[in-house]
């Protein structure tokens, strides 16, 4: 048999009192409410299902099942959640080319992010999309209304604070007077993203000093020393990335799979825990691309996971132009008219689920044959992770 492999919520429980001991004092309510839900996600604490046990239908051995946290960030949540929202973008796909567009914020700005998530992070939503929108509505450019979807991340991969939306955008867009589809003049590139670049951190800048001038914003100093900082930023090149495109819709809902529903780091990156660190795999971009191992204390990898715990109520998926909520079922059907293309079926695959094979006697199965209420569970049985 395989030993556990450690995981995030192992952390949380095991350096619980050091983590809060350094940090405590400086967590909001929303970071507790996640790393709470997070710790103790499929345990006794959340109850489970005994009397929803599960029970061998030969030998009678039985296995508790313990409910999940269901929150957001949780790295073991969410499957069902992404599955159904997969199948709801996968009915919004057009037979057009499908481009990736990355927005980056300099560090000396996403810094401000610790501070003030909900303004910032407001602002890069509403910067990219404007940016976005508006260039390519240039009869210059592309000359058409688009539409995206836009998900935030906040990490990179060795988890230090790095805002940045990855946008997927259909390569093109409602020709003017809703009379024709048009179609990227380039296979390579969405738009030009010198242009992007510059004109996303003109945007973001206006909406930021507009922020900070309303007393939206935490900022430590005065007026000048905020404007020195923009300033500086104003200096720096923002990079805005643009891939090529996609091979196809199934590559599209693929990429979609690995980047909506998660945050910060997967259970299946954590190599080991001992001896107060944490051991985890990430890819060095600057070196190659290459998978290497990061060892860091378990203080500072809670630290680091609890930056990107997002605002109760932020949304960090959203969609603008003819994909926005308002009106996407009529844009939708027009696109689907001008590009001559029939709608794609919904499809919501569900797959049956198998009993488990009993670990015991190796012929029954596993069947479910009730529920015990949290409280009660939780006074019968010490906290346990049921890995």
């Amino acid at each position: 048999m395989n030993p556990h492999r450690p995981e995030v919520a192992d952390v949380f429980r095991t350096y619980e009192k050091d983590f809060f001991a350094q940090w405590g004092h400086v967590l909001g309510p929303h970071q507790r409410k996640a790393f709470a839900a997070i710790r103790d996600c499929r345990t006794a604490a959340l109850g489970g299902h005994v009397e929803y046990v599960e029970q061998c239908d030969e030998c009678g051995h039985r296995i508790i099942s313990y409910n999940s946290c269901r929150n957001r960030h949780c790295p073991k949540c969410q499957a069902s959640a992404r599955a159904k929202w997969l199948a709801e973008r996968e009915a919004e796909l057009l037979p057009v080319p499908y481009f990736h567009v990355v927005f980056t914020l300099p560090e000396t700005i996403g810094g401000l992010a610790l501070q003030n998530a909900r303004e910032i992070y407001g602002i890069l939503f509403r910067a990219a999309s404007e940016t976005l929108l508006t260039i390519a509505a240039d009869p210059k450019r592309l000359g058409a209304a688009i539409g995206f979807l836009a998900v935030l991340h906040t990490w990179g991969q060795n988890l230090h604070l790095h805002p940045h939306l990855h946008c997927v955008v259909p390569g093109g867009g409602i020709g003017p007077n809703r009379a024709s589809w048009v179609g990227c003049r380039k296979q390579t590139f969405f738009l030009s993203v010198h242009v992007l670049g510059v004109r996303f951190r003109n945007v973001f800048l206006t909406y930021l000093r507009k922020a900070f001038r309303e007393g939206k914003l935490r900022f430590r100093g005065e007026t000048a020393a905020f404007e020195a900082l923009c300033l500086r930023a104003k200096r720096k090149k923002w990079v805005v990335h643009a891939k090529p495109p996609f091979g196809g819709p199934q590559q599209v809902l693929k990429y979609l799979a690995r980047y909506t529903h998660r945050v910060a780091i997967s259970n299946s990156r954590i190599v080991s825990m001992e001896g107060g660190r944490v051991m985890f795999l990430w890819k060095d971009y600057a070196g190659g691309n290459r998978t290497r191992v990061m060892t860091l204390d378990a203080v500072e990898f809670i630290r680091r996971f609890l930056l990107h715990i997002l605002p109760t109520g932020l949304v960090r998926v959203r969609q603008f132009g003819f994909l926005a909520n308002r009106a996407r079922g009529i844009k939708l059907a027009l696109c689907r008219t001008l590009l001559d293309a029939a709608a794609m079926p919904r499809t919501v695959v569900v797959e049956p689920r198998e009993p488990k094979p009993c670990p015991v006697c190796k012929t029954g199965h596993m069947i479910c044959i009730g529920i015990v209420p949290a409280a009660r569970l939780a006074a019968r049985l010490p906290r346990q992770d049921s890995s």
